[in-house]
């Protein structure tokens, strides 16, 4: 079952977990629409200004591909602050294991479902917070073409699928 979240209910997601790490997880996920296998490589190093704003690089999504997608200007703080106190080559999550994110969104959506008794909490993927934030930059008029680049799709047909 596919799950897409509202932004108040991605908050809610990402507030969920008292660990920092768990929370930056989710939150390139949920606002940066990177892959669990994308997540687990983040470095404060890949966080560069530019003249649209911040920017997130991912030197090797699927594929091995380059891509640089928007990242909020808080969630690029809290990055910045780790490589100051980390190293800018320190991965941030503090995991290479795509199941130990899966093993966290698990845990935050059981503790949302039971908190709010829904139980559509429990079918949350990690792959959904993707497919969440196509869907929000979708509703917030950006250009298909201008998100197929910053999500690293190969086509029109992928994306819109998803």
């Amino acid at each position: 079952m596919m799950v897409w979240l509202s932004t108040d209910e991605l908050k809610q997601l990402v507030d969920c977990p008292d660990d920092v790490q768990r929370q930056l997880a989710l939150k390139l996920g949920g606002y940066c629409g990177l892959r669990s296998a994308e997540v687990v490589n983040v470095k404060p190093a890949h966080v560069r200004n530019t003249q649209i704003g911040k920017v997130l690089e991912v030197p090797a999504g699927k594929g091995d591909k380059y891509r640089e997608t928007p990242i909020p200007d808080g969630l690029a703080g809290q990055i910045r602050t780790i490589g100051q106190y980390e190293g800018e080559d320190t991965t941030v999550v503090g995991t290479e294991s795509t199941r130990t994110l899966r093993r966290w969104i698990n845990t935050a959506a059981n503790s949302l479902a039971e908190q709010t008794e829904n139980n559509r909490w429990e079918y949350l993927s990690f792959h959904d917070l993707r497919r969440t934030w196509a869907t929000l930059l979708a509703s917030a008029d950006v250009d298909p073409m201008v998100a197929i680049e910053w999500g690293g799709w190969n086509d029109l047909q992928t994306f819109l699928d998803h």
